[in-house]
């Protein structure tokens, strides 16, 4: 299965190893175009655009209390707040 994690958080990064849902060689980038995620399995969050373009998409969700969000998490932290994966395929209709 092609997979890549789009995400620029080591500690996310470390925490989908842990789980078993990524290798420690998966390709990882903080940046993605269409062409980069087309017909691939892709764990991040991507705007809807990019996410027609991935065969699905799946999201680890953080659970973050306000004074949390936009600060860099732990990975202490990232196991604390984070949900279970959620998969999603997007269609684009028009």
């Amino acid at each position: 299965m092609n997979t890549i994690v789009v995400t620029r958080h080591q500690a996310l990064i470390n925490y989908l190893q842990e789980k078993g849902l990524i290798s420690e060689d998966a390709t990882i980038l903080s940046h993605v175009t269409a062409e980069d995620v087309r017909g691939k399995r892709v764990i991040g969050v991507l705007p809807l655009h990019l996410a027609a373009e991935a065969r699905e998409v799946i999201v680890i969700p953080l659970h973050t209390p306000p004074e949390l969000r936009g600060v860099e998490l732990s990975l202490e932290q990232v196991r604390q707040y984070a949900g279970e994966p959620e998969i999603y395929r997007v269609q684009k209709i028009g």
